[in-house]
């Protein structure tokens, strides 16, 4: 048997496992102050892992982990179980998050309702979110809460039961707070989970992470044209029965993460070898936030009003529309998800530099082709814009090691605030122009991407 204070971590071998445990001989491991033991077979664990009040009440810096429990987490690997599962519940998440905006075509019938009244309710979904965010980051920063992702999800629950039954506007904004709050608690600590359990591959796990939440943006177009479209909109409270199943799957996951949290007080954390100074650490962080801001204002331009405008130019049903929104949505999937790894491999400025600017003559063509070729450029849109998403919070992370969960709730905050701002203000605009000149307005968007220029180079940190 191991001694306790060899701070060991028996790696997971096989999908078959439970999440919390490995399998292998029947032997004795400390994760932080947790004492438990494995079967011989790996099929059950023989005790639960036993953590103290005072250990679960101390503070928690990132890494949440004694760093020769990291060091053997990064020779093991990435944790796959782990983050196969953070990943699906994110795809669930974001599910029932695209369905809000997936649905405005019956809102708007329904109700008789403006585009401005409908970036309203983009608003008040992000809003949350977006405020929130920064805060859930900074709180978990000092104090793990490994079931808080969990509890969250409750919110998103109660939101969209409330939407299924809505029959006024200010119940509707309602809702899709409650949809936002939920999101608001599941990013920053499920992007800490993806980062200690990535085995060293951060640019990887984080793309693993943002693969499931681009997946699931895309399912909700077809989700409605499915379900919604037929059946009204008391149908959007059967999704709640996906809200329901994340519950479970965060709990669960929540058991793997409590015994992770170390048994003392957090120490300094070193930073990158090639960080900068303050000033430029402040400037980068700035530069990364405008990155962002290029990125998801034109993302949420298109998955807000992009409906709309092929309803309008080429006269398609909603249910048509909404296909084409999900060939957009799934090609940002897929960007995503290579977003990461060719950060770890080639460096992250550059994946920057080639994926907001990569994506900038496919936007200045898209108003101004027909139907077919609008759906391939939105392909091409989504492949290369939506890889900058885990390159820009990963270098934000690696500029400020010490505050990863207030960090990764800015950035997931800043993108939501984004997006909710930007779909209120474009949708006055087409309310005062045309739903095909905001396009033409966000078509320069990309451009921002010049300001790459200014991010410091930083190489890239081998597990």
């Amino acid at each position: 048997m191991e001694r306790a204070g060899d701070h060991t971590l028996e790696s997971t071998k096989g999908a078959s496992l439970p999440l919390a445990y490995g399998g292998g001989r029947r032997r004795a491991g400390v994760v932080g102050s947790a004492l438990y033991f494995t079967n011989p077979v790996g099929n059950t664990p023989l005790n639960k892992p036993v953590v103290s009040e005072e250990v679960l009440g101390e503070p928690v810096l990132v890494p949440d982990v004694a760093p020769g429990v990291i060091a053997k987490m990064a020779d093991a690997g990435p944790v796959y179980v782990v983050l196969i599962g953070i990943s699906f519940s994110h795809f669930l998440n974001d599910t029932m998050q695209s369905l809000i905006a997936s649905v405005y075509p019956i809102l708007k019938d329904n109700y008789a309702l403006s585009f401005g009244q409908i970036g309203m309710i983009t608003l008040a979904f992000q809003f949350t979110a977006s405020l929130l965010q920064p805060v859930v980051g900074h709180v978990t920063d000092k104090k793990a809460q490994p079931f808080s992702l969990a509890v969250g999800m409750g919110s998103t629950f109660i939101g969209l039961l409330l939407l299924s039954v809505a029959n006024t506007y200010p119940a509707i904004l309602i809702a899709a707070a409650l949809v936002g709050l939920g999101s608001a608690v599941f990013h920053p600590e499920s992007a800490r989970i993806a980062r200690l359990a990535s085995g060293g591959r951060y640019g990887f796990a984080q793309s693993v992470f943002q693969l499931g939440g681009s997946f699931g943006t895309s399912m909700g177009p077809v989700l409605a044209a499915l379900i919604v479209v037929p059946f009204g909109q008391p149908s959007i409270a059967w999704f709640s029965s996906i809200a329901f199943l994340a519950i479970l799957i965060l709990w669960r996951i929540g058991l793997w993460y409590r015994p992770q949290i170390r048994n003392r007080k957090a120490t300094a954390i070193a930073a990158h070898p090639h960080a900068p100074g303050s000033r430029r650490v402040a400037v980068a962080l700035a530069v990364l936030v405008a990155l962002l801001f290029s990125k998801q204002l034109y993302v949420s331009s298109l998955s807000s009003y992009y409906i709309f405008y092929l309803m309008d130019k080429f006269h398609v049903s909603t249910q048509t529309a909404q296909l084409y929104l999900f060939i957009f949505l799934s090609a940002n999937a897929v960007g995503a998800f290579f977003g990461g790894p060719l950060g770890d491999r080639f460096g992250r400025k550059i994946v920057l530099w080639i994926s907001v600017l990569g994506a900038l003559p496919f936007t200045l063509a898209l108003p101004y082709v027909g139907l077919h070729a609008s759906a391939v450029l939105t392909i091409l849109i989504g492949l290369v814009l939506s890889s900058t998403t885990s390159s820009i919070i990963v270098f934000a992370q690696e500029l400020v090691p010490h505050r990863f969960g207030m960090i990764s709730g800015v950035f997931f905050g800043v993108a939501f605030g984004i997006g909710g701002l930007g779909a209120a203000a474009l949708g006055k605009l087409a309310d005062y122009t045309s739903i095909a000149f905001i396009y033409q307005v966000c078509s320069f968007l990309p451009a921002i991407g010049l300001l790459a220029v200014f991010l410091p180079n930083m190489k890239q940190a081998r597990a």
